[in-house]
């Protein structure tokens, strides 16, 4: 009983387990902070407050170029954020995962990456 409960709070903490192919078990967390952390927020408020301006763009009737030309800016500064966030991941995750064989964590960086792309 002590076990599972041990096992519940560290999920609670973010910490996980995978037991690699040769039975090997690799705990680890999702829930740290990186080097660009704070840059990555300061972004995204950035581009939150740029499409509440579209939006209110959109509201008032303005030119549909504008407004096109404008959620374009708002596509990139997103796009530029992702990026950071996945220089970031493979500089302090995925180093980690490929030293200690976690096939799994490539897999979903891997599908993250997909995903972003689309």
């Amino acid at each position: 009983m002590d076990n599972y409960k041990e096992s519940e709070k560290k999920e609670e903490q973010g910490v996980h387990t995978h037991v690699l192919e040769d039975g090997t078990v690799i705990q680890h967390s999702h829930t740290h902070t990186h080097e660009n952390t704070k840059a990555v927020l300061n972004r995204l408020s950035r581009a939150i407050g740029h499409l509440e301006s579209v939006k209110r763009m959109v509201e008032d009737g303005r030119d549909c170029s504008e407004v096109l030309v404008q959620l374009s800016a708002v596509k990139s500064a997103l796009n530029n954020t992702g990026k950071i966030i996945l220089q970031d991941h493979i500089k302090n995750c995925l180093v980690d995962a490929v030293q200690t064989g976690d096939m799994q964590e490539i897999e979903e960086l891997n599908k993250a990456i997909d995903q972003f792309m689309k």
